[in-house]
């Protein structure tokens, strides 16, 4: 059952939407598998992270990203691709990143959804 969400942040999805990258999980299962870097990035709650997550994604909310994005020390360039459970608070941590100046983000459109249905490699506790 897909999830009622409220006008306003619907507006600011779409509008971030229209100004970012995005991907589906296809090409994120390709770009898994190609020899050019790639840092996934998990921007759900640390409890929907803790339930399951792809393989070898590193956690970082979207209530703490740009607090805390540069710790990771990720050159401007590097290949970025954020999820959240469907692909709406990705779009907006998306472009949140690209506005701070990374240049390669893309948000995962279906998110956590599309990661299962495709198959890609979990972790659960």
């Amino acid at each position: 059952m897909a999830k009622k969400h409220s006008p306003r942040f619907l507006a600011i999805v779409e509008a971030a939407r229209s100004e970012i990258d995005e991907c589906e999980a296809p090409e994120l299962r390709a770009m898994m598998d190609d020899s050019e870097p790639l840092v996934v990035i998990d921007v759900r709650e640390r409890h929907e992270f803790e339930a399951g997550h792809l393989e070898g994604a590193v956690h970082i909310g979207k209530g703490v990203l740009e607090r805390d994005i540069e710790k990771q020390e990720l050159a401007d360039d590097v290949r970025l691709v954020l999820y959240c459970g469907g692909g709406f608070r990705s779009a907006i941590a998306a472009k949140s990143l690209q506005d701070m100046g990374w240049t390669n983000v893309k948000s995962l459109w279906g998110g956590w959804r599309g990661i299962q249905a495709e198959g890609l490699p979990i972790w659960t506790p």
